[in-house]
């Protein structure tokens, strides 16, 4: 599809949005906010995860999403503790059908076939036990989840496989074993799952003969070899006296990837404390198209993590423990967050990117210039890849060492 019929349907999906009033924008609840919401979570989350060793991938798109799901069923101050962590709001009617609207934009940019971008959601419910339906109708119809009974009591390794195999399927194989062996027990009553998949080639792509094996310079001082990618080309482009930052756009501009590369070989960590929703955004309205040669690093990697710690640091504890009150999904107040398990995979190369991840929220029973600038990524970077017309940040991660 050309650039100009993709700009038509853009344009004509920005005006049906705006020929439907929008019944919440009064409350000011709208797709907007919640991207900025889940923006602002987005920069938080990579700030409480910067102190993990080496290099780092993970969606928050993905932790919104299947938290989400999950804050449909919190009341009381539980409800208060995510809002405020997660940045959702409070006035829970408007916000899960706005976060639909959100989902499906995304999801429409793979009807379009110039790149492949699909999300995700399912509920896990222990059959047998009672979940509202209301909560289980939200599930359903703004966030497309499916709903598949599982036995954690008597088959709990069964049920483990069975969502493994679901995430695989929705991540086109490259999320595996997202939940691992011994993770889910008996008390389990409820996992919530969502999966995202991204495929995309460069608008602008390298040329696998330019690939050369240069050095890149670790954290430590010391230089390895990696293959380096490069072009010579116009790319959106800017610059501070500490910063560079560049834009690779991927086919139909739908989708870009922002790297944010320090200056300073050991910049990282200065790059890091600055590294805030306003700040980008503020480096951002700077981008302008230039002649740029590019230098980037080819790079793959997994990464995992678990999430329950830092969530109840960020302020959402109560969800953790025992004073957990997720009414809104069974009126007994049986159930809490047991564990939060993230995983992302991402393959970067000359052709473009392929980006993959998964997250898995377990509920348990509680029991007791002129001349062209020089952008060479051959030092530790952060980016992000964004879905262009909403700016919802999808991927976020850094890149330390190649290897």
């Amino acid at each position: 599809m050309n650039r100009r019929i993709c700009s038509i349907l853009v344009l004509t999906m920005i005006l049906f949005n705006l020929g439907i009033p929008d019944l919440f924008a009064e409350n000011g609840i709208t797709k907007e906010s919640i991207v900025d919401g889940n923006n602002a979570f987005a920069f938080d989350l990579y700030k409480n995860l910067k102190s993990e060793k080496g290099n780092l991938f993970f969606s928050p798109f993905s932790i919104s999403t299947a938290l989400a799901m999950t804050y449909a069923g919190a009341r009381a101050n539980t409800e208060k503790q995510m809002a405020q962590v997660l940045h959702f709001s409070l006035d829970q009617g408007p916000f899960h059908p706005e976060y639909s609207k959100l989902i499906k934009e995304i999801n429409q940019i793979n009807k379009k076939g110039n790149c492949q971008i699909n999300t995700a959601n399912a509920l896990w419910p222990q059959e047998g036990y009672e979940f509202l339906k209301a909560f289980v109708d939200i599930a359903r119809t703004n966030y497309d989840a499916e709903v598949r009974n599982v036995d954690y009591a008597s088959k709990t390794e069964e049920a483990r496989q069975a969502i493994n195999k679901w995430v695989e399927q929705k991540t086109n194989d490259k999320i595996k074993e997202l939940i691992k062996p011994k993770i889910l027990d008996p008390l389990v009553r409820l996992v919530l799952t969502n999966a995202i998949y991204f495929k995309g080639k460069w608008a602008s792509q390298f040329k696998k003969e330019s690939t050369k094996d240069m050095p890149f310079s670790l954290e430590t001082g010391e230089e390895v070899k990696v293959p380096m990618m490069s072009q010579a080309a116009k790319f959106k482009y800017a610059e501070d006296d500490d910063i560079q930052v560049l834009e690779m756009p991927y086919i139909d501009d739908e989708l870009s990837m922002i790297v944010f590369l320090p200056k300073q070989i050991d910049g990282l960590p200065k790059l890091e404390e600055s590294f805030t929703k306003d700040g980008v955004k503020n480096l951002l309205a700077k981008l302008h198209p230039t002649e740029v040669e590019v230098y980037f690093p080819r790079f793959k990697m997994t990464k995992g993590f678990s999430l329950g710690d830092v969530l109840k640091e960020m302020g959402m504890a109560d969800a953790f423990g025992f004073s957990a009150d997720f009414s809104g999904m069974e009126p007994r107040k049986e159930l809490y967050i047991s564990r939060v398990i993230h995983q992302g995979f991402i393959d970067v190369n000359e052709e473009g990117t392929e980006a993959a991840a998964a997250t898995a929220v377990v509920m348990s029973l509680k029991s007791v210039a002129i001349m062209k600038p020089v952008f060479k990524a051959d030092h530790p970077f952060i980016y992000i890849i964004r879905e262009n017309s909403s700016a919802s940040i999808l991927f976020m991660g850094r890149v330390t060492d190649p290897r």
